[in-house]
């Protein structure tokens, strides 16, 4: 037993039954069990109970023993003044202090079923899948399981991509831009693609972008590819990137992609290329993207999108390979969308306070589940992803909840302890 798991008990009133009496024998009825406090304090606020005839209201505080209150010197301290209940698992001192102020003790030892701590014990200390995969059930997925997760991450992305706008003063174009370099940069390079975006003054790139050579050869300059040329096109580029550089006082820091352990499509002299190219299709990109009403139209976007000539029998500078145009993947496409597109798309409408929950969730709905290592896990317990939003929801629950132990904050944790 643990403390927050007998909080976790109590705030879902999860017992084998309600007939409660005090350490002296007297009973005891919970009218409120009071607000889960999170903060400093009592950890259950504004309850109310029935003893001794008497309602009284005030705060609840819980405690493994009930010699807790003595080693938390709760005795000491104001914030505990309004108690009027102690609830312990097991009582195993008095407390004067309570005692003298008439404060009843509740062991609840005997009101709790020993298959729910043999559950926990099975969640915190599971070393499969998921921690509890060896007592999961699909049925017991809670209703719009999916839609609340996904609702989550985005919510949780759209104050990240608030933080943003704010430092680039409601800039959504600029933060577009830096949010698709580090979409673009994949694991292995997000942060420093993001790094890249965020060092050029997007005014730069919207002037340039009508010649996607000039915006290559400036993406390629910050990355420190061009200072010792290896061919005629990166002695042209190295020209172009010196003239915009003085030109906009660019400064000479550089940012340096990684290629371990990446695919040669993968490598970030392609990614890289095919941003700029993306920049020089469309001069109104981030207007295309907000005005998208489906994934045809989101994906129409994105799948004319190839890398320049250059690279086409090149997947590094200098290194001839055979002719194949680089091309972006469906597969990569749906990722953009999933990961860049659909956040933004929903803190620009939150933004303007325009409620769009139901058409971005029906954008998840109408995109290609992805596959990995997290969605075949899923897929072996009995949830196989049928769309984005599933697959998407699977992952987000994975990584806050099941990677992390989160079970007392987990809806499938919920159903588990209470059956």
């Amino acid at each position: 037993m643990t403390e927050k798991l007998l909080q976790y008990l109590w705030n879902y009133k999860i017992f084998t039954h309600f007939n409660f009496r005090d350490t002296e024998g007297n009973p005891v009825e919970i009218i409120n069990f009071g607000k889960w406090n999170a903060d400093a304090g009592p950890d259950f606020l504004d309850a109310r109970i029935k003893t001794k005839e008497l309602l009284i209201a005030g705060h609840i505080e819980l405690h493994i023993r009930s010699s807790d209150w003595i080693f938390h010197h709760h005795s000491q301290d104001p914030n505990y003044q309004n108690i009027i209940l102690h609830v312990v698992y097991q009582n195993d001192a008095e407390i004067d202090d309570l005692s003298s102020k008439n404060v009843p003790t509740l062991e609840l030892k005997d009101h709790i079923d020993q298959n729910v701590l043999w559950k926990y014990e099975k969640l915190i200390n599971g070393t499969q899948f998921i921690p509890c995969e060896n007592i999961f059930n699909p049925d017991l997925i809670p209703v719009n399981f999916h839609e609340s997760n996904i609702l989550k991450k985005l919510d949780e992305k759209s104050l990240e991509l608030e933080k943003n706008l704010e430092q680039y003063k409601n800039n959504f174009e600029a933060v577009l831009f830096h949010s698709l370099a580090y979409s673009f940069g994949l694991k292995v390079n997000a942060h420093i693609f993001r790094q890249i975006a965020e060092s050029l003054d997007f005014s730069i790139v919207n002037r340039i972008r009508q010649n996607p050579s000039q915006l290559e050869a400036l993406l390629f300059g910050i990355s420190g590819w061009l200072d010792s040329p290896a061919d005629a096109q990166m002695l042209i580029w190295k020209r172009e990137f010196e003239f915009i550089r003085k030109k906009f006082g660019i400064s000479e820091l550089k940012f340096r992609p990684r290629f371990l352990r990446l695919r040669p499509p993968n490598f970030p002299t392609l990614r890289l290329s095919q941003l700029a190219d993306l920049y020089g299709r469309h001069q109104n990109l981030f207007s295309k993207i907000i005005k998208a009403e489906n994934t045809d139209e989101l994906y129409e976007v994105f799948a004319p999108v190839k890398a320049s000539d250059y690279w086409d029998f090149h997947f590094n500078f200098g290194n001839i390979s055979k002719y194949q145009p680089k091309t972006l993947s469906r597969d990569f496409i749906e990722l953009v969308i999933l990961n860049t597109v659909l956040p933004l798309k929903y803190t620009y409408h939150k933004y303007y306070q325009e409620e769009i929950t139901d058409e971005i969730l029906d954008l998840y709905k109408k995109s290609v589940a992805e596959k990995n290592t997290i969605t075949s896990g899923w897929k072996k317990l009995g949830l196989q992803a049928k769309n984005a939003l599933e697959s998407q929801s699977l992952i987000y629950h994975y990584n806050n909840y099941c990677e992390l132990k989160n079970c007392l904050a987990c809806g499938i944790g919920l159903k588990l302890l209470k059956e």
